[in-house]
């Protein structure tokens, strides 16, 4: 049986989060990266504009991780939004329509690195690792946010749906477009 690739090994990671206990723990458990971290607004905008991270996890609170996601999209840098006291559909559907790859509660911490190998696996084969996330956790959601809690937003949640096919779509056809393929993007 084979070894899966780890997205991690060898990957250079930003985690920003105000408490240092949250830094110390994913600094642990994100061992096959190289991690540098911030705990405030400041200093992680300041490494996100000189550093390009292969991926950034940024706290909602205390830290204005909403604003860095906004600089880690303008960087090209995938963010995964990780959150305690913010776990809620309203700042879920912020951080996708933001441009968040993923939105994980410090609930799962302990399984960080695997979520995110799985994750970032699923999005560089060019399928959508939001989709991978509501199968993995979606009864984490219902859990925290009660059954139905798509129904108060079904227009966004469909559209939603849609976006998942559509973008699928046009990565498939980009890949595969050599006009593209000839410029290494």
């Amino acid at each position: 049986m084979t070894q899966p690739v780890s997205f991690l090994k060898g990957k250079h990671i930003l985690a920003v989060d105000d408490e240092w206990d949250v830094i110390e723990t994913i600094q642990e458990i994100l061992d096959e990266a190289t991690v540098d971290f911030a705990q405030d607004y400041e200093s992680a905008s300041q490494k996100i504009m000189k550093t390009q991270y292969d991926i950034a996890i940024l706290d909602i609170m205390g830290v204005n991780g909403i604003k860095l996601l906004e600089e880690c999209v303008e960087r090209n840098i995938p963010a995964i939004m990780l959150t305690a006291n913010s776990m809620n559909p309203e700042s879920l559907m912020q951080s996708i329509k933001k441009g968040a790859v993923s939105y994980l509660s410090k609930e799962h911490l302990s399984e960080l690195d695997s979520l995110i190998n799985e994750l970032m696996g699923e999005q560089s084969k060019g399928k959508p690792a939001w989709k991978l996330l509501f199968e993995k956790l979606g009864s984490h959601f219902d859990q925290r946010f009660g059954k139905g809690w798509k129904n108060e937003n079904k227009d966004f949640w469909n559209d939603f749906e849609k976006y998942w096919q559509i973008s699928r779509g046009i990565q498939e056809r980009l890949k595969h477009d050599k006009n593209i393929a000839n410029k290494g993007v």
